[in-house]
């Protein structure tokens, strides 16, 4: 039987995180992409382990807290979901800045963390209020036209916030909770023409979140939104990457200014506060994203020899 494996679980506006917090797989060190690529190459049955049936569910987001060799950061973070890594997860970090409050590894103010695609900055202004300071974000396309079956023609936005988003506004689709199975069969369709029509982010990277906006009647919020993830779940929250890219297309159309607060709420009524500033040249946003998480579970994880369902369910370990 392996050592028990600390976790803390949390949720951010709905959306659970799971933090491993020790127990973690030797990935050799180096920057945290590498070591991203070494947990991808070598220990996706512990990836499967952590957040796959029958220890957690398909809408679970995973991260390993690993080490960091940039001088500016004391973390490094490593998220992934029900079929591998994410490069970035908005949600996930304001879950742990709450998640190290908790354990008494972090105070109120500012902390720098090393991820998959660059240093993001969170400060903790409350045990459960933190305010993200993402990648800089970006409008790689805007109004791209596909002909989606049963649909007909969408267009929509290709943006990055850290994970690559097609982002739709207008759209025969009713943003309610009720409506979840029809929601993700629409985007799910939407990703297979984006695929098959070879339609992909900035270097070819491929656009593996589609995020759908409506009108609110919530009057503390802007807009609503539907976000299907990787995996076929949908994020419960109001997604940090994906309104890091909703605010990055706003600022590009002019319909916030810099600095002008952008409320987005998620499919199950909670809400974000987004901002944006543009860089030095112009080419990029940096969004800030505040959020609440809320500590749920502390607990180890056991993963005793004979058990065939060890390394999750449906894992080709297991």
């Amino acid at each position: 039987m392996s050592e028990p494996i600390r976790v803390i679980d949390s949720h951010t506006g709905g959306e659970p995180t799971r933090i491993v917090i020790s127990g973690v797989p030797e990935l050799g060190g180096g920057s945290v992409s590498d070591q991203m690529q070494v947990f991808n190459e070598k220990f996706d049955d512990f990836r499967s382990a952590i957040v796959n049936e029958p220890r957690g569910w398909d809408a679970m987001i995973g991260a390993l807290l690993v080490p960091s060799q940039h001088p500016e950061c004391n973390y490094g973070i490593i998220f992934f979901n029900n079929v591998g890594s994410l490069w970035m997860c908005g949600h996930g970090t304001i879950g742990l800045g709450v998640t190290l409050k908790y354990l008494g590894q972090t105070d109120l103010g500012v902390q720098k963390v090393e991820s998959a695609v660059g240093i993001i900055e969170f400060e903790l202004l409350d045990d459960h209020t933190v305010e993200l300071t993402n990648v800089p974000s970006y409008r790689y396309r805007r109004d791209v036209e596909i002909d989606v079956p049963g649909y007909g023609l969408v267009r929509g936005d290709i943006a990055w916030g850290g994970n690559w988003f097609f982002l739709i506004k207008n759209h025969d689709q009713q943003l309610e909770l009720k409506n979840i199975r029809q929601l993700t069969e629409y985007c799910t369709t939407v990703t297979e023409v984006l695929n098959s029509n070879r339609i992909v982010g900035e270097d070819g990277k491929v656009i593996d979140h589609i995020e759908l906006f409506a009108d609110t009647e919530n009057p503390n919020a802007d807009s609503r939104n539907f976000v299907l993830c990787p995996g076929l779940q949908y994020d419960r929250s109001p997604c940090g990457t994906g309104t890091s890219a909703k605010v990055a297309c706003l600022m590009a159309d002019g319909v916030i200014a810099p600095g002008e607060v952008w409320r987005q709420e998620s499919i199950v009524g909670s809400v974000f506060e987004a901002s944006a500033v543009w860089n030095e040249d112009g080419s990029r946003c940096i969004p800030t994203v505040r959020g609440t998480a809320y500590i749920t579970a502390d607990a180890h994880m056991i993963m005793q020899d004979g058990d065939d369902l060890r390394f999750g369910i449906g894992n080709p370990g297991s």
